[in-house]
């Protein structure tokens, strides 16, 4: 008989047995501390760095990483370690609007498509497929061209060209859960249909969308990176990470601490997602209990 508690959709891997997986990955545990240490460092800016990312001397101009500047200054006397500290709120704030944009198009879509079916289905799938036509890099950089530069519209632009996926996993598992004898009672006993997918079918795509977001994060920021390293993102003197390194690219022989610490810093954060992407989808997946 098919399962008949929705908490079924996620037993496999929940509580204490979803813990001791992810503990047995030491890349995803790695990862996870690096994460929160992002977190932390994104909000405590402010006191480790209070001099703000902008702050100038001029006869420091380019100086090598020493005890007052851990990181060495750039070509404008600027410290590289506090605008580094300051550059990580760039990057949560990518991750964290990008991801929300993505799950909220993305997991609604894909709830309506895969519970109606029919003409619902058909519209909402030709719309992932038009989306999924043209590289996401390229479509962002349309959008961006109409808005405009900046980081808000960067962002803006990198969810529009990126939910689909979501709307793809999300469809798919709620077309499996439809036929769960639990939906099925509540659509025999007259239960609203916004109740049935919010109650039984909404808890059962949390896991798959929770593993793709996690492993959506390193994209966007690379994407944002990107597209700052033509000139479309963050604007100066924003201390986006990609920018911090275009400034140090021409004197990578004199001064290469500038493009180094920005970028050790962009690699250890797509790292550290995708380690934890890796680590939840594979403590999710009921096959690690054979």
């Amino acid at each position: 008989m098919a399962t008949t508690e929705p908490s079924g959709v996620a037993a496999p891997a929940a509580g204490a047995v979803f813990l001791n997986r992810f503990r047995r990955n030491v890349p995803g545990r790695i990862g996870a501390v690096l994460i929160l240490l992002l977190i932390g460092v994104a909000f405590a800016a402010p006191l480790i760095a209070p001099q703000g990312f902008d702050a100038q001397d001029l006869s420091k101009m380019r100086h090598a990483p020493s005890a007052d500047h851990w990181f060495g200054t750039d070509r404008y006397g600027r410290d590289v370690f506090d605008r580094v500290i300051w550059g990580s709120r760039i990057a949560l704030r990518v991750a964290l609007i990008v991801v929300a944009i993505q799950l909220a198009v993305g997991v609604s879509l894909g709830l309506l498509a895969g519970y109606f079916g029919g003409w619902v289905d058909r519209i909402i799938s030709g719309l992932v497929d038009l989306v999924w036509a043209f590289p996401p890099l390229v479509l962002a950089l349309g959008l961006i061209a109409a808005l405009g530069p900046g980081l808000e519209n960067v962002i803006i632009a990198i969810a529009i060209t990126s939910w689909a996926p979501f709307a793809r996993v999300t469809r798919a598992k709620t077309m499996s859960l439809r036929q769960r004898d639990y939906v099925e009672a509540g659509i025999a006993i007259g239960e609203r249909q916004g109740a049935i997918l919010l109650r039984y079918i909404l808890p059962g795509v949390v896991a798959p969308n929770l593993v793709l977001a996690t492993l959506t994060v390193p994209a966007a920021i690379l994407t944002t990176s990107a597209l700052s390293f033509l000139g479309l993102g963050a604007q100066p003197p924003s201390p986006d990470w990609r920018a911090i390194r275009n400034d140090g690219r021409d004197s990578m022989r004199d001064a290469w601490w500038i493009s180094v610490f920005p970028g050790l810093a962009l690699v250890a954060t797509v790292a550290a997602f995708n380690f934890v992407g890796d680590a939840l989808r594979d403590a999710l997946d009921p096959r690690e209990d054979s």
